[in-house]
């Protein structure tokens, strides 16, 4: 695939243009996903360690698998490798669909199909984010971030409502099942794709690979910085959010308004998207990093046992901050890093992100158990806005500029 004209607007670029629609429609189903799936775990086991479980279950082969996904999209055609995990996320998720709606449920198969989706994943994220300057070339890195990050938003804002809806009256397995067909349907899109015709990127080992990938990634202080800081954050944030916020919504302000919290974060990660299209910081980096530190306050507010008003505008100053964030991240990424090597930098970006996750998931119910969860909620967003705020320290992260 070859980047297309650079000038009028970016959805006249016909790649680009199935790319997003494929984006679109697979989003719209996996906003439903998450809180179908925690409240369906919540119903059938009334454990929060259960959910803890599946969710680490998800994580963990992400994990293992992530270095070889790098390798993957930097030797295969990204196209390829996004057509296969996706058909393979909409297989296994009418499994987990059919099982929850027909009253199957074990935990053990939730466990086992939930590693097959976090097993796809680790092939698709380094793939997605090496596919867009394919696509589109890098002057337009920033606007495509922008258009991608807004519609991943908008899915969200309707998404977890609905989810939520459907979980009070049919089911979490009716919004899974919506996920499977979205997925497929994005496969049909990305279909639309013409095949690359270059060459591997390289003809070394896939060891070879990872070794140059690592080389690349410790040379940049900017890179593994945030990514080591945001190691922790995540360890904190995705624990706490994931397995403790549903236990707390559910005694303080319910599951439809649990959904609808996080419909207003996607909010606010909209509007950040939308008005990144337009406006260009010189210093991109150090303005997502520092807008970031607004992730933390949710926690505070579920630690706080705010009531909805209150949780709902943390969610949505967090969904503000983190919106630009990402598009900084993403854009920062693909600008600034080889492109014959994005791929296999991303993985390593994929693997300290994402590394202590499972831990989390695992160690807040105990935590919980032991100190109250409205605690663990409260000291955890303390933690993140402080790591959030240690890469500004580094003149490489203050210095970094777009364009």
């Amino acid at each position: 695939m070859r980047a297309q004209a650079t000038d009028g607007p970016l959805l006249r670029n016909t790649a680009f243009r199935w790319f997003f629609t494929g984006r679109l429609v697979s989003l719209l189903g996996s906003a439903m996903a998450p809180v179908a799936l925690s409240f369906a775990v919540l119903e059938a086991s009334n454990s929060a360690g259960a959910m803890g479980a599946v969710l680490a279950a998800n994580t963990l082969p992400l994990i293992v698998f992530t270095l070889a996904g790098g390798v993957v999209g930097d030797r295969f055609p990204r196209r390829l490798v996004l057509l296969i995990s996706h058909l393979g996320a909409g297989i296994s998720q009418a499994v987990v669909a059919f099982l929850l709606v027909s009253g199957h449920y074990h935990l053990w198969s939730l466990l086992l199909l939930e590693a097959v989706n976090g097993t796809l994943t680790a092939f698709t994220t380094p793939a997605l984010r090496g596919i867009v300057p394919d696509l589109v070339g890098r002057e337009r890195l920033r606007q495509a971030n922008s258009l991608l990050g807004s519609v991943r938003n908008a899915t969200k804002i309707l998404g977890p409502a609905a989810a939520g809806v459907l979980v009070a009256t049919a089911g979490g397995g009716w919004a899974i099942a919506i996920d499977a067909v979205t997925y497929l349907l994005a496969a049909g899109c990305l279909a639309r794709l013409r095949p690359s015709t270059a060459p591997p990127s390289t003809k070394d080992s896939p060891l070879a690979d990872l070794r140059a990938g690592w080389t690349e990634f410790r040379s940049r202080t900017w890179v593994w910085l945030i990514v080591a800081c945001f190691g922790v954050v995540n360890f904190l944030q995705v624990g706490i959010w994931r397995v403790l916020g549903p236990l707390i919504a559910r005694d303080t302000v319910g599951e439809t308004a649990w959904g609808v919290v996080l419909g207003v974060s996607a909010t606010g990660v909209l509007v950040a998207s939308a008005t990144m299209y337009r406006i260009v910081p010189r210093r991109l980096l150090a303005v997502g990093q520092l807008c970031a530190v607004a992730l933390a306050f949710p926690l505070l507010a579920l630690g706080l046992h705010a009531d909805f008003l209150w949780l709902a505008a943390a969610a949505l100053v967090s969904g503000l901050g983190t919106g630009v964030y990402g598009i900084a991240w993403e854009t920062s990424l693909q600008e600034h890093l080889p492109h014959e090597m994005l791929s296999r930098i991303s993985s390593y970006d994929n693997l300290g992100s994402f590394v202590a996750i499972p831990a989390g998931q695992l160690a807040v119910a105990p935590l919980a158990a032991s100190f109250g969860a409205a605690h663990v909620a409260l000291t955890g967003g303390v933690l993140c806005a402080v790591l959030i705020l240690v890469p500004l320290a580094s003149a490489s992260v203050r210095g970094l500029r777009h364009g």
